[in-house]
């Protein structure tokens, strides 16, 4: 898939509500940005064309405001909230072609939602509700209910016991307890399954908050491993562990990710 990802280049001002576009649409990402453009109080920090690279950029740029399309492929409007840090949380309009999602945004407490096509009466009607609840200073509090409401979805959400993988013109499921770990690798990760590796569009951060804990868990930065595939730890220095998986691979275990790791097994590192 195809990514689009614009900067700006003018110079950031703390006067103006820095504004992010998320939507795998030119033309809609296009409408949006001609509407912005027109509105002094507004600066334009970007434009995000899918929703992976819409959570890197959040969390690196932290908008005041992003209009966040519901529908895109891989991860969605919500799964991009859901994979955001709860302290980088902007405000949200929502933009979407389908009334039920819609609704589902008031459920998350969005600002407002812009229902595809919309004019530009319509969007000023958003934007005008957006820049009052900023100058209003009510982002904490929308923000407190917005975290608290996607920790609900999060404990009603059942892990997945299969991941939707799509390489070489083929779709197909690999089960997760297939996958023997998870590795970085720039704006992808790689599931390694027994003899292959797929890459999929996805963080780990994502990954990290989908899987079952008792079953993965996360022991550096680039790398999460699933628990059954573990055939020992080998002690290093300074608190660290090399992870010796039942295939040979070799990880390490750093210190800051070990209390969470050990949590899940009996017994203490």
């Amino acid at each position: 898939m195809l990514t689009n990802t614009r900067d700006t280049n003018s110079p950031m001002s703390p006067d103006r509500i820095r504004t992010l576009i998320v939507d795998d649409e030119p033309l809609a990402r296009s409408l949006l940005a001609k509407f912005l453009a027109s509105d002094p109080e507004i600066e334009i920090i970007g434009e995000c064309g899918d929703g992976c690279t819409a959570v890197e950029r959040i969390e690196s740029s932290t908008p005041d405001l992003v209009f966040l399309d519901v529908q895109m492929p891989e991860l969605d409007g919500f799964g991009v909230l859901q994979a955001i840090e709860p302290v980088k949380l902007p405000n949200i309009v929502f933009v979407t072609a389908h009334d039920q999602f819609a609704l589902k945004a008031f459920e998350v407490h969005a600002i407002d939602y812009l229902l595809k096509p919309f004019d530009r009466e319509r969007f000023q009607h958003a934007l005008a509700r957006a820049k009052r609840q900023i100058a209003l200073q009510k982002r904490a509090l929308v923000n407190e209910e917005l975290v608290r409401l996607l920790a609900e979805r999060s404990e009603r959400m059942c892990h997945p016991t299969r991941l939707l993988v799509k390489t070489d013109g083929r779709v197909f499921f690999v089960q997760t307890a297939e996958v023997l770990w998870i590795e970085a690798q720039g704006n992808y990760a790689a599931l390694h399954v027994a003899e292959r590796s797929y890459l999929m569009r996805q963080t780990m951060t994502s990954f990290e908050k989908q899987l079952d804990p008792e079953k993965f868990q996360r022991i550096q930065r680039s790398a999460i491993v699933n628990l059954d595939t573990i055939r020992e730890l080998q002690p290093l220095t300074r608190g660290e562990y090399h992870v010796l998986l039942k295939n040979g691979t070799k990880l390490k275990l750093n210190r800051r990710y070990r209390k969470s790791f050990s949590r899940f097994a009996a017994g203490t590192l």
